[in-house]
């Protein structure tokens, strides 16, 4: 592998790991295919899902009586072997209870990465929590 090909998949995983974050915040679900295989398998607190049709079904059952979220992804660790990849990333995410509260969440994400034919897709998530604050009052 080249060391161009390797800035490019490294690139390719990062844009895949911040379209992720804007997916569930501007809820993106028609893009689900652009980001993860038809096989992938999503395991957090809030249970795991096999395959696009249940993920989306999990996202939206942790995510629909928001008012708003704003995940933030950080840290990226990327590791690249041919076809296959593996990132480690942190997420803050801030969620929107309403106009005067909000609570904050904190976790790891470990994602495995395939090349396919349309690009590098996620088929594999691991969400690892850390911390979770209870409603807080906003300040903004």
């Amino acid at each position: 592998m080249t060391e161009i090909r390797k800035l490019i998949d490294r690139s390719e995983l990062a844009d895949l790991v911040a379209r992720h974050s804007l997916w569930i915040d501007e809820q993106r679900y028609d893009e689900t295919d652009q980001l993860f295989t038809e096989d992938v398998v999503v395991t957090s607190l809030r249970g795991e899902a096999k395959g696009i049709e249940a993920l989306v079904a999990l996202v939206r059952k942790g995510h629909d009586d928001y008012a708003g979220t704003l995940h933030n992804k950080s840290n990226l660790v990327i590791e690249v072997d041919n076809d296959t990849a593996t990132v480690r990333a942190h997420d803050i995410a801030v969620f929107v209870l309403d106009d005067k509260t909000e609570a904050i969440a904190a976790g790891i994400h470990h994602y495995q990465a395939r090349r396919t034919p349309n690009g590098w897709r996620f088929n594999r998530l691991e969400v690892t929590p850390l911390a979770l604050t209870t409603p807080l009052e906003r300040a903004l």
